[in-house]
C-alpha cells in the first residue's frame, strides 16, 4: 500500500491564474525542479492536457511514464498514471484550489508506489521533495506573472 504525501501553501493569484500555470505542461520543467520534460500527448472536448508524458529525475525515482487528467472546473485537477514507467508503477496526486481573501490556497496530494523496491523513509523523501519543490515552484511560477 502506498503512502500519501500532502503540502499546501498560499498563491497571490486568484485560482484561473494558479490553474492557467498549472495547465501549462511544456514550461514545467522551468519551474518544477525534477520534471526534464512534459509533453502533451492529447487533449479533451475543452482543449485542456488529457495525457501528458513526463521524464522526472529527482534522485532516487528518475523516469519515464504518462499520466491521465480529471479536470474539476477551475477547483483542481486529479491525475493518475496511464502508461507506468520502469521504476513509477502507480503515480497518483491531485491540486486542490480554494480561494481566500489573501490569494489561493494549494493542497498538492501525491501517492507514488515503485516497481521496484525501496526502503519505505526513502521513497517517503523523495515524495515530500517532489512536493515542496513544486508547491515552491508553483507559487514563484505564478506570482512572477
Amino acid at each position: 500500500m502506498a503512502d500519501r504525501t500532502t503540502s499546501s501553501t498560499t498563491i497571490s493569484a486568484d485560482r484561473a491564474e494558479v490553474m492557467a500555470v498549472i495547465a501549462d505542461f511544456p514550461s514545467y520543467p522551468e519551474w518544477a525542479g525534477q520534471v526534464k520534460s512534459a509533453e502533451v500527448l492529447t487533449t479533451d472536448a475543452d482543449g485542456r492536457p488529457e495525457t501528458v508524458r513526463f521524464a522526472l529525475d529527482a534522485g532516487m525515482i528518475s523516469d519515464t511514464y504518462t499520466l491521465g487528467y480529471t479536470w474539476q472546473a477551475g477547483d483542481g485537477v486529479s491525475w493518475q498514471v496511464v502508461e507506468p514507467g520502469k521504476m513509477v508503477a502507480e503515480l497518483r496526486g491531485s491540486y486542490r484550489l480554494t480561494e481566500t481573501g489573501s490569494g489561493t490556497d494549494v493542497t498538492y496530494e501525491l501517492t507514488v508506489d515503485l516497481s521496484v523496491p525501496m526502503i519505505g523513509m526513502i521513497k517517503r523523501k523523495a515524495e515530500k521533495v517532489i512536493v515542496d519543490t513544486a508547491l515552491k515552484g508553483l507559487k514563484k511560477r505564478v506570482e512572477g506573472r
